[in-house]
């Protein structure tokens, strides 16, 4: 099992105009069998979970979706980590919603949150970092890892991320081996039980590419490799 990042974020990252596609895609996902959804609240303002609803009104039993919300913008952008996990408590007790979940979060902010209320799921990209992945498992909190195997376009906002930059792009791609994109899904899934991988895409091609990646079993010599060479260079942008 793993999450289905069907369509690309909008709003600050690009979208594509071709909603037609983006249904295929949508409906095409269900099909195969991925039914767990991410979104978000910045996709297109609000635009990209409109369209999710084109399909959910149809097919929503067969759905699972997990949407993000909270990014703070302002001079401070200080929140409580109690007070939000609180409010969304309250939300579960009224069953207005059934779990809760954090993104690129800390170790620190995963054990405080989870004081409050069980975590079910973290997404992040630096998780073998500082310990996060540790936490992760000691509360038993499932992991979600981004990756998506399109070029982001002039316009895309992902462009502004210091480790998707110029030769940071390069050097990261270069952690992978320059490998396929199933290769690095596959990977992400050998990491644990608990370990779930998030593929984008608009394109049904790319869609099926990802759905592949979990016929690929890497043996315990071939992630010793990878892992070698993970270790061996540094992330660059991170």
């Amino acid at each position: 099992m793993y999450f289905c990042w069907v369509l690309n974020y909008c709003g600050f990252f690009n979208c594509s105009a071709d909603k037609q596609e983006n249904i295929k895609v949508l409906n095409q996902a269900i099909d195969l069998g991925c039914t767990f959804w991410d979104s978000a609240d910045i996709c297109d303002n609000g635009a990209n979970e409109i369209l999710l609803l084109k399909v959910l009104k149809d097919r929503h039993n067969e759905l699972f979706l997990c949407t993000n919300f909270g990014i703070v913008r302002g001079p401070n952008g200080e929140f409580s980590v109690s007070d939000t996990i609180c409010a969304l408590a309250e939300l579960v007790k009224e069953g207005k919603i059934k779990y809760i979940s954090l993104s690129e979060c800390s170790a620190e902010t995963l054990q405080r949150a989870y004081k409050v209320h069980p975590i079910v799921a973290v997404q992040t990209l630096d998780i073998e970092i500082s310990g996060i992945m540790e936490a992760f498992r000691d509360l038993g909190v499932t992991i979600g890892r981004y990756k998506s195997i399109d070029d982001f376009k002039s316009d895309d906002f992902r462009r502004l991320i210091p480790h998707f930059q110029g030769e940071n792009f390069n050097k990261n791609l270069e952690i992978k081996g320059v490998t396929p994109g199933q290769l690095c899904l596959s990977w992400i899934l050998a990491q644990g039980d608990n370990m779930i991988v998030i593929p984008g895409t608009r394109k049904i091609k790319h869609f099926e590419g990802n759905v592949e990646a979990v016929k690929v079993k890497l043996s315990s010599e071939e992630l010793a490799e990878i892992r070698q060479i993970i270790n061996s260079i540094e992330i660059i942008g991170l």
